[in-house]
């Protein structure tokens, strides 16, 4: 029987989210593999955790990768980036690569070994920027960040697929489905809980991978949907702690 796996956050960890897939979910490639998004930032490797991703696509695995707002970040930094000239030969970063910066971007930028957005290879910020912001299937509803339950039609806002922090849901606005997302660190007690409940309106998977110095944060979770069953993978790259974007 085939399974869909939900991954959320993963944050430049490569190496972790490698030994999660390879050593835990162990993927057929009649499964799917459902990311959630923010595969950059933070972590050491976002080259390598898009790379990955590659990989898996290019080997036939079923793989539907979600935006997030790194992503969005990383992608506004680099157009604002490769159409702006420097001002008598002197460049200076743009206000978006700044506030990128601010949240993870830096090591973005190191891992494609690269002092400046632009530098990032096209074929990355394509794919970035070419993903979609949901998935839906007959009992759930995937998106990064969550959905606006102020308009009539939630799907519409795509901002607040990758951005928003704080909504309440309508379930009857999503046909009474389950909404599955990531972009808030939560504890894995509450993941758990949200798991076990039978009639759960909602599952927040991201467990703060970056946030190691915290108890009961800084694992990777994946979610199998079909038996609600769960993985843990404990981090196993570098990572920094620092506030949330």
């Amino acid at each position: 029987m085939s399974k869909t796996w939900i991954i959320p956050d993963i944050h430049g960890c490569a190496a972790t989210l490698q030994t999660l897939v390879e050593q835990q979910i162990k993927p057929n490639k009649t499964d799917r593999l459902i990311f959630l998004g923010d595969y950059i930032d933070r972590g050491p490797d976002s080259k390598g955790v898009i790379d990955f991703i590659f990989r898996l696509q290019k080997n036939g695995y079923d793989v539907s990768p979600l935006k997030g707002n790194h992503e969005d970040s990383c992608v506004k930094a680099w157009n604002t980036d490769k159409n702006r000239n420097g001002f008598w030969g002197i460049k200076v970063k743009s206000q978006q690569q700044k506030e990128w910066e601010n949240f993870g971007g830096k090591q973005t930028l190191k891992s494609f070994d690269a002092n400046w957005p632009s530098e990032i290879p096209e074929k990355y910020i394509r794919w970035m920027d070419s993903m979609k912001y949901f998935v839906e299937t007959e009992k759930f509803i995937a998106v990064h960040a969550g959905l606006n339950f102020n308009i009539d039609d939630p799907f519409s806002d795509i901002q607040a697929m990758m951005w928003i922090r704080d909504f309440r849901i309508k379930p009857k606005k999503i046909n009474n489905k389950i909404l599955i997302h990531g972009h808030v660190p939560v504890s894995l007690e509450l993941i758990d809980m949200a798991i076990q409940k039978r009639t759960p309106d909602f599952i927040d998977l991201d467990n703060g991978i970056y946030m190691n110095n915290k108890v009961g944060y800084g694992n990777l979770v994946a979610l199998e949907t079909s038996r609600m069953e769960y993985k843990i993978q404990t981090v196993v790259d570098e990572v920094r702690y620092d506030k949330p974007f």
